[in-house]
Formats: structure tokens, C-alpha cells, sequence
């Protein structure tokens, strides 16, 4: 992959199902060809709970709390688990598989030393999460304990002296490969928990009380606030050092527009395709 030339697009914030769509135009034509692999940075408004593409929604997200804290809900192209996108940076990668080969458990690995790299470029010294034999991500529960991505890191995601700090997921389709990622900038437990399907109080506070031990933010990790785009900024040195690229900064491309249009209204909001499973 080193030489290899990459599109960064900085977008803004937007609602959840526009994202989706964006990320999924964006991998369907690099498919089609022409394009070069994408790296994209964008925000999210309202907050939303995105949902893992194999997911329960209704069992696991609590749908009527999530509406009357005016948090959008959306399902994900990518796999994992539910994720409240609120105080955070989100990328996404697409990039075929004839550049960047291997298994999602390699690809992790390869595409997590670009984020190590952009976060020691934030003073933050992380790692990639090796859990042992019978530790990492907690079985599914039956009231929806474990329902967040953020319970726990998987293989090679990225944690700071054990703490989650970024939450990962992927696809593949059509020999592309679309990753997405959230860096915590900042890290409400409370908020989390009082969003997923728990039993009663008592395991919504255990809930935060894990949460509040096994996750970290750069804020925290970095004693302040990140000024506006000093994220992006480490996260796009990050891979190029890391990585080995050539980046340029553009937009989307007319046709990318157009077809995020189309899945925009014909997929990603409609109720079918968000609570599907």
C-alpha cells in the first residue's frame, strides 16, 4: 500500500442517515473504478445511535428514550455494535482489497497503526488491543448490558492504557473494503447507558460504572479540548507517516452526490432497512 495516493475528504456534520449514505456512495464507486482510496472526516447532527449492520435494534437501543433526547438513530453498512455518535471525530476508509489485502482482523491491524501514529501526533501514547483468551468483548446479554461497541475493544482496536479510545467496524462488498472508526473526543457514560435497553437503575448505573472504567477520550488523555480540526489534522499525518501515503484533499465527486441522493431516501431512512434485524 506504501506510494499509494489517497483521497481525504473534511466534511462537516451531518444527520446519521446522510453519512451512511455518503460512505456508502463513496465505496460503491470506488467499486465502479476511477476513484482512489477515500479517507473521510465528518461530524454528526443531531447525535445519533448507529446500529451494527447484524444488530437487534429494538431489544438492545432503547428507540423511545433515544427520540425523546432528540438523538437520531441509523443503521451502519458496517458491522459492530451500537454506537452513540455525539462528542467525537468518525472516519471512514474506502480503499479495494487489490490494495490493501488480507483478512479484517489484518486490515485492522495495518490501518490501526495510521490512528496510533495521528494520536502520538496528540501527545496520546495508545496501543493496539490484543485481548487474552476468554476477555475482550462480553457476550450479548439479554437486556442489552453489552449492547455498545464501546464495552470492550476487539483485536487491534485502539485503547490507551487499556481504554478503549476508538471504536471500530467494517464491510466488504463488491472487493472494497469501507471501515469505519470513532475517536472519542469526549466520553458521557451516563448518557450512553440511559440510551440502551437495560432492565432497571441499578444496571444502568453498573453499566456506566464499566463504561466509565474501560473507555477514554482525548480530552481526558489530552488534559483539554482539541482546538477545531487538530484531530483531522493528526489523524491525516498520522496515516501518511504510518502508512506510507500520498494524500490530497478534494470532494466528492458529482456522482457520488447523486447516488447518496438515491440511497439516502431509498434506504437509509427508511424504516425497513433501520429496523431490519
Amino acid at each position: 500500500m506504501r506510494g499509494k495516493t489517497w483521497r481525504v475528504i473534511l466534511d462537516a456534520a451531518h444527520p446519521g442517515a446522510l453519512n451512511m449514505a455518503l460512505d456508502d456512495a463513496v465505496m460503491t464507486c470506488h467499486a465502479a473504478g476511477g476513484l482512489p482510496p477515500t479517507l473521510r472526516f465528518y461530524g454528526w447532527r443531531p447525535a445519533c445511535m448507529s446500529l451494527g449492520y447484524f444488530q437487534r435494534a429494538a431489544p438492545e437501543v432503547d428507540l423511545a428514550a433515544c427520540a425523546a433526547a432528540g438523538v437520531d438513530v441509523v443503521r451502519r453498512p458496517t458491522g459492530g455494535r451500537a454506537v452513540l455518535h455525539d462528542d467525537e471525530v468518525t472516519y471512514s476508509i474506502v480503499i479495494s482489497q487489490d490494495y490493501l489485502a488480507g483478512s479484517v482482523l489484518e486490515t485492522y491491524h495495518t490501518l490501526s497503526q495510521g490512528i496510533l501514529a495521528g494520536l502520538a501526533y496528540l501527545g496520546i501514547q495508545g496501543e493496539q488491543a490484543t485481548p487474552r483468551r476468554g476477555r475482550g468483548r462480553t457476550p450479548q446479554s439479554a437486556d442489552g448490558m453489552h449492547a455498545a461497541c464501546f464495552d470492550a475493544p476487539s483485536w487491534y482496536e485502539t485503547v490507551v492504557a487499556g481504554r478503549k479510545i476508538v471504536g471500530s467496524a467494517q464491510t466488504r462488498h463488491d472487493g472494497v473494503i469501507l471501515q469505519h472508526g470513532s475517536l472519542l473526543v469526549g466520553f458521557d457514560p451516563v448518557r450512553l447507558a440511559g440510551l440502551l435497553c437495560v432492565r432497571d437503575e441499578g444496571r444502568r448505573e453498573a453499566l456506566a460504572e464499566t463504561l466509565q472504567a474501560r473507555v477514554t477520550s482525548v480530552s481526558e488523555q489530552m488534559g483539554r479540548r482539541p482546538a477545531p480540526g487538530e484531530v483531522e489534522r493528526a489523524l491525516t499525518c498520522g496515516m501518511a507517516k504510518a502508512l506510507g501515503l500520498s494524500l490530497f484533499f478534494a470532494g466528492y465527486t458529482r456522482e457520488e452526490i447523486d447516488l447518496a441522493r438515491q440511497l439516502l431516501h431509498s434506504k437509509y431512512t427508511q424504516q425497513e432497512w433501520t429496523m431490519r434485524r
